[in-house]
């Protein structure tokens, strides 16, 4: 049988070119290894529908290389999977709720249709959180079972693209879309011991996905390998005249973005990029030492600085005046979350049209309240008084962002991306994560969530009890290409990623 752990695309086409096996004997592998581990044995869970032409769609592949010695895109023969908040054609797509377990499309997001178009085998759908709004991974669809962490079966993924950072950190797939609102690409990387980019908003299109909040939402990829990862953005961004937002894209291509045509094209001069680049700790993000969790999190993260600093990084303290504030306060989920699902729904005529109708003011499912409490807010946005402000103190927060990063000259901004180890499934109920009645994840990732800028987590290593633990940069509007070639510095220098333990 083939072995495909840590096999990334470069490996893959180039057993494809040389003879050594097929782009279907790939897909098999990916599909026979799900079947094994992910539906049974361990039954990590990271996948819900799969496909049932992935195969005779890479026969397709091989048979057109045969035929023209060529690859039919950048993307030939790579096994994708694709979060559930996005519609693929003839697949059953759930959005994370009970109500779409019949639901099939007629037709594929628009990232979707672009991957395949570059040449991917869509293998299936990956399990989110419900709504792709909850910090942990169950979900009604599936009945509320945990996606299991491959490092540690008793500790969950992190939301909401969680079955998709499980099933590329256990070698279920090559790559995987990912959905990034407040943290969703990224916690599930930091949790999977991968690397996930949040792009910024607008460079890749939401046709097709499920949104949460319009003005937030990004999908983006998730590779074991920053070269994959920049490979697969490639193939992701483009503008799209049914989602306005794309006009970011549209700028971007103006701007003569990506830079050599690729974001992968300059990864290699990475390495020396981060010796010399300028980095800024938000220490006021870092958890308390006083937390045995945090401080946990905290070792990790700063012996890959000191890493870093030895081989030449520049780091300096930054601090952001109220910066609690500004990455609580801004948030709009309970403002917009109904409104922008709902206008989802209206295109779905065979669901119901309200969230509010589907889900109860409260559930005895602690875990979901905070997805409750979206579900009931207002109709319109504009209901609340509180939404213009903000919005207003949201693009305060940015301004004052951008200006910190210009006027002292840094690369990027950097941090946990989460002040603790992935939890275990107990704390789901536990109220571990409960203040004052309300949800109180420990989350760092809304800094680049409320200012719309795009981030990037990295694997920096395990804590003593094995838990992947990853670190983040946060850059400026449309610098994904430089935090790329920051992250293909860090994973050379620091070099965390590792398979999961046996058998996996």
């Amino acid at each position: 049988m083939l072995d495909v752990h840590e096999i990334t695309i470069a490996q893959a086409q180039d057993g494809f070119r040389h003879g050594s096996f097929s782009a279907k004997e790939l897909a098999g592998a990916f599909l026979n290894r799900i079947a094994k581990w992910d539906k049974a044995g361990l039954r990590i869970n990271s996948t819900m529908a799969l496909s049932k032409t992935a195969l005779e769609e890479a026969t397709a592949l091989d048979n057109y290389l045969q035929e023209t010695g060529q690859l039919r895109g950048k993307l030939h023969g790579i096994p994708v999977l694709v979060k559930d908040q996005a519609d693929t054609k003839g697949m059953v797509t759930t959005y994370g709720s009970a109500v779409a377990k019949n639901n099939i499309p007629d037709e594929d997001a628009f990232v979707v249709t672009k991957l395949k178009t570059a040449g991917a085998v869509i293998l299936g759908k990956t399990t989110l959180a419900e709504w792709a709004s909850v910090w942990f991974s169950l979900n009604g669809a599936n009945d509320y079972e945990f996606t299991k962490n491959p490092y540690n079966l008793g500790h969950d993924v992190g939301a909401s693209s969680g079955g998709s950072g499980a099933a590329v950190a256990a070698n279920f797939t090559i790559l995987a879309v990912g959905e990034d609102t407040g943290g969703s690409i990224r916690v599930p990387s930091s949790f999977c011991n991968i690397v996930g980019l949040r792009p910024t908003p607008g460079l890749i299109s939401r046709t097709g996905f499920c949104p949460l909040i319009k003005t937030q939402d990004t999908p983006g990829p998730m590779a074991r390998t920053v070269t994959d990862c920049a490979l697969m953005l490639d193939c992701m961004v483009g503008f799209d005249p049914k989602d306005e937002f794309t006009g970011f894209a549209a700028t971007a291509a103006a701007l003569g973005l990506p830079k050599g045509g690729s974001y992968a094209t300059f990864l290699h001069g990475g390495v020396s990029k981060i010796k010399q680049a300028k980095i800024g700790i938000v220490r006021q993000k870092f958890g308390p030492e006083s937390d045995p969790h945090c401080r946990a999190v905290n070792t990790v993260v700063l012996r890959a600085i000191e890493k870093l600093r030895d081989a030449g990084t520049t780091f300096v303290d930054v601090h952001i005046d109220n910066l609690d504030h500004y990455m609580i306060y801004p948030l709009t989920y309970l403002q917009r979350s109904r409104s922008d699902i709902n206008s989802f729904l209206a295109t779905k005529p065979h669901l119901p049209q309200d969230i509010a109708d589907i889900l109860p003011e409260v559930s005895d499912k602690p875990y979901i309240n905070m997805t409750c409490a979206i579900a009931h807010g207002p109709v319109d946005p504009m209901d609340d008084p509180t939404y213009l402000d903000k919005i207003l103190q949201r693009d305060e927060f940015k301004r004052k962002v951008d200006c910190l990063i210009a006027s002292l000259g840094l690369d990027a901004l950097t941090l946990p991306d989460v002040r603790v180890p992935p939890p275990r499934f107990e704390d789901a109920t536990d109220g571990r994560f409960m203040k004052d009645g309300q949800e109180d994840f420990p989350t760092n990732t809304f800094l680049a969530s409320v200012t719309r800028h795009p981030a990037i987590s990295v694997p920096a290593g395990f804590t003593e009890d094995g838990l992947p633990i990853g670190i983040e940069f946060v850059g400026l509007e449309y610098q994904e290409q430089h935090l790329l070639e920051l992250a293909y510095g860090v994973e050379t220098i620091i070099g965390a990623r590792k398979s999961p333990p046996n058998p996996l």
